[in-house]
């Protein structure tokens, strides 16, 4: 089957000549669409309390690794009418995320620490050294279990509390049978596909997934997982559906 249209469950990019998804609109002629399959909610200031039943102020130092995490931080803040002390400390796993601090806060008068790296271990040696703080990490329904690993591996006192929420997008008005692929990076997107069309039947749709747990979401949804990445080959998940084109390309000339 030959590859015409493709759906990536993400955002466009915001110059898609300057994306790695241009080689293969320009290589193949093939049309790619980009619809997110999942947006972010706050919880409301009711909602938090029922669910996380902590007082922020009995923490000393906030972890944010992200900027919805700040956003929504200082939003359950603002309406609890609950002001940040000077003295707080803010950990950011990102020198972005730091920086995006200055939204809310005088920048240069906070404690404010950051990784020079992306990965929340980097975070960690900064951590470690103010270890007496009690610490309080802002996220989401879908918390990443492995920052709790990290911060209980080092027994650090931390409570995580969720201020926001992942939720299927409504794709009502997207007629997903008319591409011969559908690209997912998150076990959510894949959710909400079944969420939006609980009908839906792969036929002859190939399905692109990134990550192990998107894979084992594919199967778990009884779906064949036809493009997988990142393997040794293909690291990217553009890489492994160029490598799914050319093979389907080298199938109909035989």
């Amino acid at each position: 089957m030959k590859i015409k249209r493709i759906l990536v469950s993400q955002p466009a990019p915001a110059d898609i000549a300057k994306s790695p998804y241009k080689d293969i609109v320009e290589k193949y002629n093939i049309k790619i669409d980009f619809k997110k399959f999942i947006k972010i909610e706050g919880v409301s200031s009711l909602e938090f309390r029922q669910i996380n039943k902590i007082n922020i102020l009995e923490h000393t130092a906030i972890i944010f690794t992200s900027r919805n995490a700040v956003d929504h931080f200082f939003r359950i803040c603002k309406e609890l009418r609950t002001e940040m002390p000077d003295t707080m400390k803010y950990f950011c796993v990102t020198e972005a995320v730091a920086l995006y601090l200055q939204k809310y806060i005088q920048y240069r008068k906070r404690k404010v620490f950051h990784s020079k790296l992306t990965m929340f271990e980097d975070l960690m040696d900064l951590i470690l050294k103010h270890r007496e703080e009690k610490f309080l990490v802002p996220c989401s329904d879908v918390n990443t279990q492995e920052i709790n690993k990290v911060l209980e591996k080092h027994e650090i006192d931390y409570t995580k509390a969720i201020f926001y929420k992942t939720v299927s997008e409504n794709m009502k008005s997207v007629d997903v049978t008319k591409y011969d692929m559908l690209v997912f990076f998150s076990p959510l997107g894949i959710k909400s596909l079944f969420e939006n069309f609980p009908d839906f039947k792969q036929n002859d749709i190939a399905i692109g997934a990134f990550g192990a747990a998107t894979h084992a979401a594919v199967t778990q949804y009884g779906l064949d997982l036809n493009v997988p990445a990142p393997t040794k080959s293909a690291p990217s998940m553009t890489m492994a559906i160029e490598e799914y084109i050319v093979q389907q390309l080298k199938n109909t000339k035989k």
